[in-house]
């Protein structure tokens, strides 16, 4: 195995130490190779960061015969300690607003709606505290993680009982009236200060530590290895702290990807110069990869009404693609973590009350009283069914069914044409050829962000890690919008840039006409030849070799009609005819 000067440095490496990882850097095969250097009388503990990373690693260090080695997540160490040794039963799910309002008998002062507002933030104070390194309820400033100022004015006028209601729902926990969260048994883990007899500890994506994890790990008297991208944090919403800036060792890197080219390790680099208000990047990517295939394509979102907007898009446009997979349970995406459906907001939309299932979309007397209800709880998911319900009205069912019966099972994910996922679901992931979904956040808006007062700088530098971490799950080209590209970076072979805007309203073409009059009259176009030739400036220039090339590219790699249309400054209608012509249905096809 050849092995960089950055690996053989991290493998020879005595007492504690942090490695800060780029993505595609072969972060794992250290780790591994570090593990077989070691004394093989050493006890080695590998913390994942969830089950599915923890059962890839067991798997890879059994193959290597690294028997020592012992894989957990952190959840996994404190289950074994806490709920055995207690006969704690688990919430697999966690508890619904709903749920806890019932279970603490929380009563509304006139307004069906304000005990599920305060529910939803005793829910959010529980797990900021269960999360946190603190000792006690209140030592916690809850406050501190409400950005939103609305939603700050309320939990503020209430402060104090939404501290005491949290602190009777944990001892409810505690004492085995009711079931325990992961969260809570994490914290009871961490408060019972354990010793964990090992003499190396591997602690992986330490970027996305909770700081009560974090906590256990720098106590412990092992010999410890942290590892990360610094750059790679995108669960501060889950009150995640970036462990590798606060764990005071050596550090050492790994810069070279071996997933991207050098033209992909560069976009990166310029991404993360967006930070340079804050926390500028240390080190220089350096990119290495080769991979020319295009086996897996996949559309990556910021957000999950992003990525099932695009996900229609595909659908309705893309006739062609007959297998697509969601990564994660496809059900997410049309349910919040509180159990209302898009379907049950629908109802409530069109006043069909009795059609409600969920507890709390049903407490609402109407769409009014949801809105409300997300103005003081400010729940991202609940705003962006309701986003979706005024969007596309009641053609969602037939939609919804459309993508489901597209959609292949987990174990024939190979089959899929297109993979759709939220950046959050693919962390870790790769994908030959990716389209980014243009609802990420731009340097433009970025800019303004930063100087408006109040700034949040650690918030802000999520949402660029969120496009960093996208960008860099390609092994071979991106289609990336217009807005989300750094100012003045070139295109290349591998990038190429989607001359649109999340915003634009869909334009006419010449086989799809607008139609005007009344119901019975001849429907005539609503546009003339020169409108056209005007809106599209590009639309009657003849198709050269190249640009075939470019369209044959790009209709391999499942960029849809619309966003190929924008691209090249055609109509679709134009687009659609040249597929045809090209055969580029069959040669998809035969994929």
């Amino acid at each position: 195995m050849n092995l960089t000067k950055e690996q053989e440095d991290i493998i020879n490496s005595t007492g504690n130490i942090k490695i800060n990882a780029v993505a595609g850097s072969g972060k794992t095969t250290t780790i591994i190779e570090y593990a077989r250097t070691r004394p093989k009388e050493s006890k080695i503990l590998y913390l994942a960061f969830n089950k599915s990373v923890k059962l890839e690693a067991i798997k890879k260090f059994e193959d290597q015969g690294l028997d020592n080695v012992k894989v957990e997540t952190a959840h996994s160490l404190a289950y074994k300690n806490i709920v055995f040794k207690n006969r704690y039963r688990v919430r697999v799910q966690g508890y619904k607003t709903n749920e806890i309002a019932e279970i603490l008998n929380l009563k509304g002062a006139g307004d069906g709606s304000v005990e599920y507002v305060i529910a939803n933030h005793i829910n959010q104070f529980v797990t900021c505290f269960c999360n946190s390194d603190e000792q006690k309820v209140e030592d916690i400033s809850y406050l501190d993680v409400i950005s939103d100022k609305k939603t700050k004015s309320f939990v503020m006028s209430c402060y104090d009982y939404i501290k005491e209601q949290s602190n009777i729902f944990l001892k409810l926990m505690d004492g085995g009236k009711i079931e325990v969260t992961h969260d809570f048994y994490l914290k009871k883990f961490h408060l019972s200060n354990p010793k964990l007899n090992y003499d190396y500890i591997l602690f992986d994506e330490a970027q996305d530590a909770s700081p009560a994890m974090l906590d256990v790990f720098l106590k412990q008297r092992a010999t410890k290895v942290i590892v990360g991208d610094t750059h790679q944090q995108i669960y501060g919403w889950r009150f995640a702290v970036n462990s590798l800036q606060q764990a005071d060792f050596k550090v050492f890197h790994l810069s070279t990807s071996f997933r991207f080219s050098q033209d992909i390790a560069d976009l990166a680099m310029e991404i993360l110069k967006f930070k340079n208000y804050d926390e500028r990047p240390t080190i220089p990517i350096v990119g290495k990869g080769n991979y020319s295939g295009y086996k897996t394509k996949a559309v990556i979102a910021r957000t999950n009404l992003g990525l099932l907007l695009k996900a229609i898009e595909y659908v309705v446009e893309k006739s062609n693609i007959r297998n697509i997979y969601f990564e994660g349970n496809i059900n997410s995406y049309t349910y919040a973590d509180e159990g209302a459906s898009l379907y049950d907001v629908l109802n409530l939309y069109n006043g069909k009350r009795h059609l409600i299932k969920d507890k709390l979309i049903k407490a609402m007397k109407n769409i009014n009283d949801l809105e409300k209800y997300i103005k003081n709880t400010a729940d991202v998911q609940l705003k962006m069914m309701l986003d979706i319900v005024k969007e596309y009205g009641n053609e969602i069912p037939g939609i919804i069914k459309q993508i489901k019966d597209r959609h292949v099972e987990n174990n024939e994910k190979e089959k899929a044409e297109m993979i759709f996922s939220t950046v959050h679901r693919c962390k870790g992931m790769e994908y030959d050829a990716i389209q980014l979904v243009n609802d990420f956040i731009p340097e433009e808006k970025l800019t303004k962000s930063k100087k408006q007062e109040g700034l949040n700088s650690a918030k802000l530098n999520e949402e660029i890690n969120l496009l960093y971490v996208a960008v860099t799950r390609t092994k071979n080209s991106i289609h990336i919008p217009e807005p989300l590209m750094p100012k003045g970076f070139p295109k290349s072979p591998q990038i190429h840039v989607m001359n649109v805007t999340g915003n634009e309203v869909e334009e006419p073409h010449t086989d799809d006409p607008v139609v005007s009059g009344k119901e019975g009259e001849k429907k005539e176009k609503a546009y003339s030849v020169e409108e056209v030739r005007t809106r599209h400036q590009d639309a009657y220039k003849p198709w050269t070799s190249e640009l075939d090339n470019e369209l044959t590219r790009m209709h391999c790699e499942g960029i849809n009609t619309r966003d190929m249309a924008k691209h090249f400054g055609r109509t679709k209608g134009a687009i659609r005819s040249r597929v045809k012509k090209l055969q580029l249905e069959e040669v998809a096809g035969a994929q």
